[in-house]
């Protein structure tokens, strides 16, 4: 006996519908036992760079502040030389300090209330600073991992 193609959907359909909520269940269950968010105001202007903890790179200042499965939120301070994360998309929102900087091939003007969107790939930073340290809202997407960052002239 043969089914009629619209009568088999339809029964996938209905398997579907019972199914998902048992799927989502387990998936809820399962990220119930990893630490999630937790609630918090942070005052991001309040932050100075000797505020923050020191990196590998002589001139930038960073902290992560926030750290989900997909993304990182974190707030560096400084300069770091032109680089590429060929894994990780960046955004970048800049709180305090202009110039400009190098986005591919191309040097464009930043200044507070800037929102810098690097592909992964694409050089950045060698910023020339025109006023103030520059501080920014730095969002990774995936999470940066250890030898995500390769640097480049």
């Amino acid at each position: 006996m043969r089914i009629k193609p619209t009568i088999a959907l339809g029964l996938a359909f209905c398997a579907g519908a019972l199914i998902s909520p048992l799927a989502l269940h387990s998936i809820n269950d399962a990220r119930a036992d990893t630490p999630g968010l937790t609630a918090a105001v942070i005052d991001l202007l309040a932050i100075r760079h000797d505020d923050l903890p020191k990196t590998t790179n002589a001139d930038l200042n960073a902290r992560t502040l926030v750290v989900t499965d997909h993304a990182t939120v974190g707030i560096q301070s400084g300069n770091v030389a032109k680089h590429i994360h060929p894994q990780t998309d960046e955004i970048q929102y800049i709180i305090e300090g202009s110039g400009s900087m190098w986005l591919g091939n191309e040097r464009k003007d930043f200044k507070p209330g800037s929102l810098i969107v690097i592909p992964k790939g694409v050089a950045h930073a060698g910023s020339i600073v025109s006023n103030g340290s520059v501080k920014a809202i730095a969002i990774k997407i995936p999470p940066q991992g250890k030898g995500d960052i390769v640097f480049v002239d």
